[in-house]
């Protein structure tokens, strides 16, 4: 009887064995499938997010920055540089000086904008915000570095920026400018990575179109030089410190915590000592080819425009001792008043990225923003524009601090939170942009609304336009420009063939309107006399009113 029992008994644990193997075969298989299943779910899922926000991102970067590119009028700067370009566009002319104006490159981009849409107010303000859409897409293209959540964090902080966007729709340097600094960080980041050729030239060519920008490009290129060797040796010593042996962690541009690479295997992917110095050498003809091209007008002002760009340097280097002066925090405090989600945002991603130290490239961005707003900072010259070189990094070290803490947190209701606090942070700098770019754009109260035209200058071109068409003299109405302040006058009179800038007062003049400013009223009216009556007072920027007398 025990003996059959424990037969049976064991048969039956026999048989459940031999059952019971292929179900924990298909259990286990059912496993992997489904593990398997949702992580290909979650790649497709991310894949999909990155691209419809990359996507929505772009176009709302694109719509605010296109957008009534001719709302706003023109500002003093902007009125020289169209003076400028109307130069080259109609004339062929340009030549390059160093004593006043920045770099050729704007000039000759914008004028292919004006072969499509004409030389319009829209047509030279379109490269600019061109400009600053692409530098938009640029940061998306660092996902690689941080990651979807941070890419996509950064290229929304930076798409509504209130300085971003107002910057971008001004025809100035500036856009260009920070435009070239990202791409120069882009490429010299994947030429590290795949040390392809084709990357290096990329970094030259920006270099070169940086240079051929604006003079303080020697100020960019230097907080780049500075932050890529600290990045290396904090990362060395941070990696001594933590392990007792250098370099643990991940020394390359990209991801966390990977693997490092030995110094020789690093040289070696980049080729041989031979090829090197034949990649260096491609590369320094690049960029002095281009330096040439573009501040010698295209070879119709060499040698002399070569000279006039050394030269200024020397220019550069005394500007900004009285004119724009301002103390060495103002843009701290420009950026607190229109920049306080950029601040926050970016103050906690240095302090990720240096606590951490897990991802080189944000130590580099961490470095790269705060050594730009100090090197600004020591010059006296200040101007907020130049502020928008503070707000590209910002964003970036702003978004990577956003993309670690989401990939740190472990729910779905603190990531829930972090969207949520993110997203609220972005309705307040849109709202801001809005309240800037398309409602204040000419209230001085705003830090970047700096000694700008009155949109009361519209009136007064509309009184032009109004006295010319009554007088059926259309665009050869005589007209003298006698008030020492004028611009943007000339670019908005362009079409007008006969008109004077005098920038003082003339006697006798003949001309069917006068345009003087306040301050030389009772002189224009013993000059004027009885044969002009005065139409109106305009404001053209504040502490500058202009007044418009038409000859009876």
């Amino acid at each position: 009887m025990e003996k059959q029992v424990s037969t049976a008994s064991t048969k039956s644990r026999a048989g459940g064995k031999k059952g019971s193997q292929p179900n924990q075969a298909r259990a286990n298989m059912k496993g992997r499938y489904e593990a398997e299943e949702a992580a290909n779910f979650s790649e497709i899922s991310e894949q999909k997010l990155w691209l419809i926000g990359s996507a929505v991102i772009l176009i709302i970067a694109a719509v605010l920055r296109l957008y009534h590119l001719d709302l706003v009028p023109f500002h003093h700067d902007e009125g020289v540089n169209g003076f400028f370009l109307t130069r080259l566009y109609r004339d062929n002319f340009y030549q390059y000086d160093p004593q006043n104006y920045h770099g050729p490159t704007l000039y000759y981009f914008a004028l292919s904008s004006t072969f499509i849409f004409g030389l319009t107010s829209f047509a030279v303000r379109f490269v600019t915000a061109a400009f600053g859409t692409a530098t938009v897409w640029l940061i998306l293209l660092l996902r690689r570095q941080l990651g979807v959540v941070g890419a996509l964090a950064a290229a929304a902080f930076l798409a509504v920026s209130p300085g971003a966007v107002y910057l971008s729709r001004y025809f100035i340097h500036e856009s260009l400018f920070v435009f070239f600094t990202l791409w120069i960080i882009y490429s010299v980041v994947r030429y590290t990575e795949d040390a392809s050729p084709l990357h290096l030239m990329n970094a030259s060519l920006a270099t070169a179109l940086l240079f051929a920008t604006k003079e303080t490009a020697i100020i960019n290129a230097g907080v780049l030089a500075i932050a890529g060797v600290s990045t290396a040796v904090y990362a060395r010593l941070r990696g001594t410190v933590e392990s007792g042996k250098a370099n643990v962690r991940d020394t390359r541009w990209s991801g966390y915590e990977q693997g490092e690479e030995s110094w020789t295997a690093k040289l070696e992917k980049f080729g041989s000592p031979s090829q090197l110095a034949l990649y260096a050498l491609a590369a320094s003809a690049l960029f002095l080819i281009v330096s040439v091209l573009f501040y010698s007008s295209f070879f119709s002002n060499y040698p002399k425009g070569i000279h006039d760009a050394i030269e200024a340097f020397k220019f550069w280097s005394k500007t900004g001792k009285t004119e724009h002066a301002h103390e060495w925090s103002q843009y701290l405090q420009w950026l607190r008043t229109e920049e306080a989600v950029l601040l926050i945002t970016g103050a906690t991603g240095t302090l990720i990225a240096f606590l951490t130290a897990r991802n080189r490239f944000a130590i580099f961005a961490a470095l790269w923003a705060t050594g730009t707003i100090a090197a600004y900072s020591l010059i006296t010259y200040k101007t907020p524009w130049l502020c928008l070189n503070f707000i590209v990094p910002l964003a970036v070290i702003g978004g990577y601090g956003v993309g670690a803490i989401y990939y740190w947190a472990s729910t779905d209701r603190e990531r829930t939170i972090l969207i949520l606090v993110t997203l609220s942070m972005l309705c307040f700098s849109f709202y801001q942009m809005v309240d800037l770019n398309f409602i204040h754009y000419d209230d001085d109260h705003y830090a970047y609304v700096y000694a700008h035209t009155k949109r009361d200058v519209f009136d007064l071109l509309g009184a032009i336009n109004e006295i010319a068409s009554a007088a059926q003299t259309g665009r050869d109405t005589q007209i003298a420009i006698v008030s020492p302040d004028y611009w943007p006058l000339p670019w908005y009179l362009r079409d007008y063939k006969q008109v004077g800038f005098y920038g003082r007062t003339i006697s006798d003049p003949t001309q069917q309107i006068v345009i003087g400013s306040t301050a030389q009223q009772s002189e224009l009216q013993l000059t004027l006399g009885a044969n002009y009556q005065l139409a109106g007072t305009y404001t053209l920027r504040p502490g500058v009113d202009l007044l418009l007398y038409v000859r009876r």
